[in-house]
């Protein structure tokens, strides 16, 4: 059992991070899998999470980081009280879900780390079957799993990189018309397979230690979307494959944190501007100035066209694209068109 750690005041500061124990970088590894978890009001999750992820463990040595990011509910409490084998970090303020797990990595020794979201609840057969995987090939540098639902449905699981063009494929329904455009997700196939991709989700996110120390983590400047993805090009970039693994499953709830925080759900306003603020630093990272313009263009017709056919139909009053298409040039001049972001 391992102390928990936190700070004399049960705190650590906004962005702070713990610095790995001297010696620990060079000294043998002797746990197999680091689980990192961020929690953000998901006190509920907690223990059936949990649940899962031993009854998976087998034989396997595992060391579980909890980083909770300023939680509201009672989170912190059932942690201390109910969960003294973890490492516990406690940030005063949400410092958002990829800083949070680079704040985790500071104190992984596994040669593997799973990210792990509070609401995934892996099968009994997922952490043997993954980890296996990996061992038996050495050049996969990143793996994800099959989703699906509380309902069995499948979830996208197996992901292609957005492009400004295929987002507005996909946003206008004219994906049919062009078929030999890859869309982000193509869930037209049979996931039980297993198959290369370009990135997989986060919420099951099992990647190997020397890619860690090859390409680093997450990109801080993305708050919420995107650092996965992001981090999956890096890691091909560096010669690694990424895999989708579809011989176990794992159940995935989804926005149970987003859930909790009224302020987040409200009209979903604020989901919206994370997900439009994180394309937008995505695509200048990636495709350049002409390509977030490029991206933001498209994005506006296509609102544009959406608004007035509804105006048209006079089916239903076009909010919903008419706050996207607000939010869009707001951030769109808060981030210098993607060049930085607003938190």
């Amino acid at each position: 059992m391992e102390a928990n750690h936190v700070s004399a005041d049960g705190t650590l500061g906004t962005g702070a991070c713990c610095a790995v124990p001297k010696g620990a970088a060079n000294s043998p590894l002797a746990v197999d899998i680091s689980v990192i978890v961020v929690n953000y009001n998901t006190a509920h999750l907690l223990h059936d999470m949990r649940t899962a992820l031993v009854a998976s463990r087998g034989d396997l040595n595992l060391e579980t980081i909890v980083i909770d990011n300023a939680s509201r509910d009672d989170s912190l409490d059932l942690l201390k009280r109910d969960f003294g084998e973890v490492e516990l970090m406690v940030n005063q303020t949400n410092v958002g879900f990829g800083r949070a797990n680079n704040q985790g990595l500071t104190l992984a020794k596994g040669r593997y780390i799973l990210l792990l979201n509070t609401d995934a609840f892996v099968a009994p057969d997922t952490l043997h079957k993954t980890v296996s995987y990996m061992d038996a090939h050495a050049d996969v540098g990143v793996l994800g799993v099959r989703l699906v639902g509380r309902d069995g449905l499948l979830q996208p699981s197996c992901r292609y990189f957005p492009t400004p063009w295929n987002v507005f494929l996909a946003r206008t329904g004219l994906s049919r018309y062009f078929p030999s455009v890859r869309m982000v997700d193509d869930l037209e196939w049979d996931h039980t397979s297993v198959r290369e991709c370009d990135w997989v989700t986060g919420c099951y996110y099992l990647v190997r230690r020397e890619v860690i120390d090859q390409v680093g983590l997450f990109d801080p400047r993305y708050f919420l979307y995107c650092e996965e993805m992001d981090h999956c090009r890096a890691v091909k970039r560096a010669g690694w494959k990424v895999v989708y693994f579809g011989d176990t499953s794992v159940v995935h709830l989804g926005g149970e944190s987003a859930k909790s925080d009224g302020q987040l759900t409200s009209a979903g306003k604020q989901i919206s501007a994370l997900q439009v603020e994180s394309e937008l630093l995505f695509f200048r990272k990636h495709y350049g100035l002409l390509g977030v313009c490029g991206s933001v263009l498209l994005s506006t017709a296509t609102d544009v066209a959406l608004i007035l056919k509804s105006w048209f139909k006079r089916s239903a009053t076009p909010r919903v694209e008419a706050g996207h298409l607000k939010t869009l040039w707001s951030l769109c001049l808060r981030t210098r068109v993607g060049s930085r972001p607003t938190r």
